[in-house]
């Protein structure tokens, strides 16, 4: 399965904004900012995104361990932190076009 996530983003690292997609629609154009990032203002956040994307896989990743001992969890629901410095870090990335 191919699946993809996108990011659009227009401006300044402090007035400018953005936009999360994902291929599948659960997400589409969904905003995020500077403010949203940074300073604790309502929105979303990439730090965020990923938490949730680790707490999926890990939940996942368990359920079928505990099926392969012939167990099922009642209830999981994990909860990573995740922080985000004042200022953006900025690594390579080598997406796909």
């Amino acid at each position: 399965m191919k699946t993809r996530g996108s990011a659009v983003w227009q401006g300044g690292i402090k007035d400018g904004k953005g936009a999360i997609s994902t291929k599948s629609g659960a997400l589409k154009e969904y905003p995020y900012g500077f403010s949203s990032r940074f300073e604790g203002k309502p929105g979303t956040n990439p730090e965020e995104l990923i938490g949730a994307a680790h707490a999926g896989c890990f939940t996942m990743a368990l359920s079928l361990i505990l099926g392969e001992a012939k167990l099922t969890a009642e209830h999981m629901e994990p909860r990573p932190k995740s922080r985000s410095k004042k200022w953006p870090t900025v690594l390579p990335l080598r997406p796909s076009i």
